[in-house]
């Protein structure tokens, strides 16, 4: 259907199409310059010392557990409040997932206390997700990580253009792995990026994201090199040159289109402040990204319902995330698994429509549709 006011919207405009006019100009499609000028850009941009430019936030996550040589035997920690990619790339990699449950009903990231309970000899790395675009107590999971000799990897799919303490998400940890997908605060369609401070690390990433070659095709096409070797079997993970193109300029855009949704997310707040849903985060740690806008429901609400009643409005909703603990697969292979924040957050969440683009008066209508909603219960049980 055509929503009055969609979860999201795209912002491209005429200087994308030049930048992609420009790349087919040039005759070049696959990784080039333009991947290259990405990478240093989003480096500078995060502050970190190496920034490698791959498919999507997917294969970043993969590349960073097959980097730290995690496979059969290990574990690694995730959030079960999460997307299915984190969880999926463990088992991808052979390792076993152990799903954790998330701070508190204001929290909803990973809790550095059920963190430590979870951990065993076999624990390798914890893989934390900034929900939301709220940066994770990343200070305790550091102290964790270090304590116990893990590796630290962050999910910052959500969090682009984050800050904690004044250090951008992605340089809070061994390794950030962020997303570009269509939904995000910048968009190449596709897309991802792996930051970290550590050369060795580095090296090994951009090795492994285009099939363990020694020499990059690029190369060979300007004729620096006739052949190439195979220092370790790799992926074929490279972010062509279009994508590139894109990231670049909404990179140019990010931090104006974060601001621009604090002021929504705040106006929201304002808006049904006290009314009806509760809005997690209340006292955040560091500057979030906003990307998008949860709320929780009051208990036992009817949330097809809800939704069902805004969607009456042309108003899109959605729900980030089902827990993955909870998808048939994971709950036949761990079954058992106990994460009572999670669950009992998870029937309450509903994601309301937040982007960069978003009008002031469209926040308005939603939240007027939301007390709407709830006049109308009021009065159904009265």
């Amino acid at each position: 259907m055509e929503w009055q006011i969609p979860l999201f919207d795209l912002n491209l405009g005429t200087e994308e199409r030049l930048a992609l006019m420009g790349v087919l100009d040039s005759g070049w499609l696959t990784m080039g310059r333009e991947t290259a000028g990405f990478e240093e850009e989003f480096r500078a941009h995060t502050k970190v010392s190496h920034a490698i430019a791959v498919t999507n936030c997917t294969a970043a996550l993969h590349l960073c557990l097959k980097a730290f040589d995690i496979g059969p035997g290990d574990e690694v920690i995730c959030p079960a409040l999460n997307f299915c990619a984190g969880p999926n790339v463990i088992v991808a990699v052979g390792a076993e997932v152990i799903f954790a449950d998330v701070s508190s009903l204001d929290d909803l990231c990973l809790s550095p206390m059920d963190v430590t309970a979870r951990i065993t000899p076999r624990t390798k790395a914890i893989m934390a997700m900034h929900y939301a675009g709220y940066p994770c107590d990343m200070a305790h999971l550091n102290d964790i990580a270090r304590h116990h000799g893990l590796h630290l990897i962050e999910d910052a799919a959500h969090a682009l253009g984050a800050e904690l303490a004044g250090t951008r998400c992605g340089a809070l940890s061994d390794a950030g792995c962020f997303s570009f997908y269509s939904n995000k605060n910048m968009t190449t369609g596709e897309g991802g990026m792996i930051t970290t401070s550590r050369p060795e690390l580095a090296q090994r990433l951009r090795l492994l994201r285009s099939h363990g070659m020694s020499v990059p095709t690029l190369d060979r096409h300007k004729g620096h090199a006739f052949s190439y070797n195979v220092i370790e079997p790799g992926f074929n993970y490279r972010m062509d040159e279009l994508r590139a193109a894109l990231g670049r300029v909404q990179l140019k855009r990010l931090d104006a289109g974060n601001a621009s949704r604090r002021e929504l997310a705040q106006r929201y707040r304002d808006n049904l402040a006290g009314e009806f849903v509760t809005f997690p985060f209340s006292s955040p740690r560091g500057k979030s990204a906003h990307h998008i806008q949860p709320v929780l429901l009051p208990p036992g609400t009817d949330r097809g319902d809800f939704m069902q009643f805004l969607k009456s409005r042309g108003i899109q909703t959605s729900i980030h995330y089902p827990p993955a603990h909870l998808f048939d697969w994971y709950r036949g292979r761990y079954p058992g698994v106990s994460l009572p924040v999670t669950e009992e957050a998870f029937p309450r969440l509903v994601t309301l429509p937040l982007f960069a683009s978003m009008r002031q008066e469209q926040v308005d209508r939603v939240c007027k549709a939301v007390r709407d909603y709830f006049s109308s219960q009021t009065r159904r049980t009265a």
